[in-house]
């Protein structure tokens, strides 16, 4: 199929499809490496342990009490490159094939297992993009902060206004790019929604930040105690407030979410795992949504992604949705008032595929969630995991044994979803060396032994 084919198919849907008479707007903030329970929000109404006691984000509470939270928002990926793509495409990292930072070449032959399957690393040009829908609509659409989904200008992806292909040191390629591009970022997303509110033309503006050194530390500069609030609350306070000052509060939709999980193994309590983990601790992140229609301060218990995003954007400014589309809009959970309405996506399954050794996460594995059940498949050592979340958060009951049918039948929904997408897979290594480190001990997941390197800074 030439490249260019579905771009037309789209272009010609979108001729044909009504123009809404006020269309809203839609400012989406991507935090970076947050956990579940990383914000001062009790993200479960039945789970205390669902919010942080280190500091408090006061921002993203108003957005809770004002919106909706959900207390399954998920992530798409362990890792920011593949689940910032599904955010952009709605289209899940397996089928995009965009399924990790970056492959390096090591010197040193792998001496893993299984061999990792090379990702791609650049944002297909021919996918259609959430800026692509919603600039055909009118929109005016910005891309602030942090790209890292390959080497391509965001206007190539429909993006009227960027800070460029960023990876994790900023424009400025330094170790810690806050709270300069913090603030910046913001200063420039604030002034591009302002232009457009007064040109009279709707906006689709995405902040999507760096690392939070103050995050990742969790105490003032003493060590004595909670810090009021990390830097990227402070910036959505200052997003909250512009919005009411322009009166646009009343038709904007504004999202929040993470890219993945935190950092560590312990870092994500009361969830198991971190970044780099399909566990539940890499996963799933804190995923809020606020704006009209929106009854407030309701805990959905609807399970959702960032993939779900471009779909409901899409409805809501009346434009069609693209082909291949893996996500599903969340209008009938958002027009809902308890929030239970029913997300139609193409399958019921959701998927996460990370084939990838990485900060010791025990090598490549897929996991499939169904309802609340989520069964785990470790192609290192063909284990298989199934765990029921609501009763078990943190993983800690395998239930595998003791209910034989439902994991057969998720083990065969993983396979037909996985085949159905293309999705790469992991390969025996003729290399292995037995004698080897295991690759769930430091030093091997992901960096010297897998023969992968670090995020480029």
């Amino acid at each position: 199929m030439h490249p260019l084919l579905p771009r037309l198919a789209f272009a010609l849907l979108l001729a044909s499809a009504s123009r809404a008479a006020s269309p809203p707007n839609f400012v989406v903030i991507m935090a970076e490496a947050q956990g579940w329970a990383q914000t001062s929000v009790q993200m479960d109404d039945r789970v205390p342990a669902s919010r942080s006691r280190a500091f408090t984000t006061p921002a993203v509470e108003r957005l809770a009490r004002e919106g909706m939270r959900f207390t399954f928002g998920y992530a798409l990926s362990p890792r920011c490159t593949p689940s910032r793509a599904a955010l952009f495409t709605g289209r899940n990292p397996a089928a995009l094939q965009m399924t990790y930072v970056g492959i390096g070449r090591s010197a040193e032959t792998p001496r893993t297992r299984l061999l990792p399957p090379e990702p791609v690393l650049e944002l297909p040009a021919d996918t259609v993009t959430v800026a692509e829908v919603l600039r055909a609509r009118g929109y005016a659409t910005a891309h602030f902060g942090k790209w890292h989904v390959g080497r391509a200008d965001p206007a190539r992806h429909g993006f009227d206004a960027s800070d460029g292909p960023t990876s994790n040191g900023g424009p400025d390629q330094v170790a810690s790019p806050n709270p300069k591009q913090a603030i910046g970022m913001t200063d420039r997303g604030l002034a591009f929604l302002t232009a457009a509110a007064r040109a009279g033309r709707p906006f689709y503006v995405q902040l999507s930040h760096y690392p939070d050194q103050e995050r990742k530390e969790g105490r003032d500069d003493r060590g004595n105690g909670p810090r009021p609030s990390d830097e990227i609350d402070r910036q959505l306070s200052r997003l909250l407030d512009v919005l009411d000052q322009l009166g646009l509060a009343g038709n904007t939709y504004v999202a929040y979410t993470a890219d993945h999980g935190g950092q560590g193994r312990t870092g994500n309590a009361p969830l198991s795992g971190g970044k780099g983990s399909l566990l539940e601790g890499g996963l799933r992140v804190p995923f809020l949504l606020r704006g009209p229609g929106i009854a407030p301060g309701v805990c959905s218990r609807v399970p959702v992604t960032a993939c779900d995003l471009l779909p409901t954007f899409a409805e809501l400014a009346g434009a069609p949705v693209p082909a291949a589309v893996d996500g599903g809009s969340l209008v009938p959970v958002l027009r809902d008032p308890a929030g239970r309405g029913r997300v139609v996506r193409p399958a019921e399954e959701l998927l996460f595929h990370f084939p990838h050794y990485d900060l010791g996460n025990g090598g490549p594995a897929t996991a499939l969630l169904v309802g609340t059940h989520k069964l785990i498949r470790s192609y290192e050592t063909g284990a298989i995991r199934l765990f029921e979340l609501e009763s078990d958060p943190g993983e800690a009951r395998d239930l595998s044994a003791a209910e034989p049918a439902r994991t057969r039948d998720l083990i065969g929904r993983m396979d037909a979803r996985l085949q159905g997408m293309g999705a790469r897979m992991a390969r025996p290594n003729p290399n292995h060396d037995p004698s080897a480190a295991p690759a769930d001990e430091p030093g091997r997941g992901g960096q010297r032994g897998g023969g992968q390197r670090r995020e480029k800074r």
